[in-house]
């Protein structure tokens, strides 16, 4: 599958999605996205590569040790990398292809705006998912 920001500068390529897609609506999600919620998926390391653009994209680091980095650009954040995580969180919005799975649940529910109906047939937990933390 291949994905690129909004203005096509900066391209990747991700061999396969090592988790469920979810939507999270942490505060910092919805900040960092101007979005009522984040749209994500874990991806092996190896499982990514930059295609082109690597060098016009810049990191922010939005809590101690995780970083999203996006492009300088036109601003759209692509992934973001916790150290020491197995996995970086592939923001699925960006990917050019489809990935042929939907979401699966949601994350964050506590930090949900109040103006929107999320009504979706899928599980729902306040926090973490108990098996993703």
């Amino acid at each position: 599958m291949q994905g690129s920001c909004l203005c096509k500068q900066v391209q990747y390529e991700v061999d396969a999605l090592a988790t469920p897609i979810l939507h999270c609506s942490c505060q910092s999600c919805r900040k960092a996205h101007a979005a009522a919620f984040n749209t994500g998926a874990g991806v092996e390391h190896d499982h990514f590569r930059w295609l082109d653009g690597e060098d016009n994209l810049s990191s922010y680091e939005s809590s101690a040790g995780k970083h999203r980095y996006f492009c300088k650009t036109c601003g759209s954040q692509l992934i973001s990398i916790k150290e020491d995580a197995p996995l970086l969180i592939l923001r699925v919005a960006t990917l050019d292809d489809d990935p042929g799975v939907q979401p699966e649940f949601r994350i964050w529910k506590s930090h949900e705006v109040s103006w929107l109906n999320y009504s979706a047939d899928i599980p729902e937990y306040d926090e973490w998912h108990p098996e993703q933390s």
